[in-house]
């Protein structure tokens, strides 16, 4: 059964549409990353979103999911995945109940078999029926192919499963299939949007590179951090929304160990919010400086620029 293409494509008619449309979900996306899933939609391939942590590459998958009235399938990867815990297992429970009920049945099975190859022949015919779909439990990867409207697939942080898992991966990234030994090929009716999050921990493999559309997403410029905290931030002032973004910009610039995200960074306009804080001083700065940096000797080198850097982001909003 080969995979036909139902899925909602009015939203997806041009790149602007998609910009607009993830705008309207709470999503500021650059020009790369709506042209990304306007082409994913219409080449019917998956993207491989890289970029360092915190940059919005799952929020992407949710936005697109809540944009298009979609359902989103995260499967979380971890070393270790395996096929039972990504595709299908078997319930279990529910064989071993089924055989407790065939040996209480057993006799009206075999009926008359006069020995034992004709009792056997009759109950090879049951065999089957413990390995058949009412017997299987669907992961995340079947349960996307098997959306009858299709959904959006978020294979997160494909970089920390295992190569063979990579492996294992092609088949349904290259045709929307996917082969069960006792029951055949399952193909999606309509394939689903498939984003794959890397954080760069691992090289990825070329054939899995090959499948898909890469996409990078960066730290923004400012600019557009400043669009992304105002629409996550609603109502926080424009001179102290200045003052942030130029204070975090200054940051990554220093040679620290982990620079600071855009999610961390609109967690510290959330704090800011919160504490009435109108213009940013060395004081309120070093205060909250461990919710924009994660290790402690990147707030110990930070710390010894507070003034130089407070100083520059009051200048750049105006107020010194």
């Amino acid at each position: 059964m080969s995979a036909e293409n139902h899925s909602p494509a009015a939203p997806l008619q041009s790149i602007e549409a998609v910009d607009t449309g993830l705008s309207n979900a709470g999503y500021i996306a650059s020009r790369p990353i709506s042209t990304a899933i306007y082409l994913a939609h219409h080449l019917q391939k998956p993207i491989l979103v890289e970029g360092p942590a915190g940059v919005g590459k799952t929020e992407l998958a949710k936005s697109v999911a809540a944009w298009l009235k979609l359902p989103l399938i995260r499967m979380q990867c971890y070393e270790g995945l395996d096929e039972s815990k990504s595709l299908y297992e078997w319930k279990y429970g529910k064989q071993l109940l089924y055989t407790q009920i065939l040996k209480e049945k057993i006799g009206s099975v075999i009926g008359d078999a006069d020995n034992l190859a004709t009792a056997l022949d009759k109950l090879h015919a049951f065999g089957d029926i413990f390995f058949s779909r009412n017997f299987l439990e669907p992961r995340p990867l079947l349960r996307a192919l098997e959306q009858p409207g299709g959904s959006v697939l978020l294979i997160d942080e494909i970089d920390k499963s295992d190569q063979e898992f990579e492996a294992f991966l092609l088949e349904i990234l290259s045709d929307y299939q996917v082969t069960v030994p006792e029951i055949g090929t399952v193909a999606a009716h309509t394939p689903p949007i498939v984003l794959l999050t890397s954080n760069s921990t691992r090289d990825l493999g070329d054939a899995l590179k090959r499948r898909c559309l890469h996409l990078h997403i960066g730290f923004p410029d400012e600019k557009l951090e400043a669009r992304i905290i105002a629409s996550r931030v609603p109502g926080i002032d424009e001179r102290l929304l200045k003052q942030l973004v130029s204070f975090v910009q200054q940051l990554r610039a220093l040679d620290l160990k982990k620079l600071p995200s855009v999610s961390e960074t609109i967690d510290w306009a959330k704090v800011m919010v919160l504490l009435h804080t109108a213009v940013l001083d060395v004081a309120i700065v070093r205060d909250t400086l461990n919710v924009l940096l994660k290790f402690e000797a990147d707030i110990e080198a930070a710390g010894k620029q507070l003034a130089g850097l407070t100083q520059k982001a009051q200048h750049e909003a105006g107020i010194a």
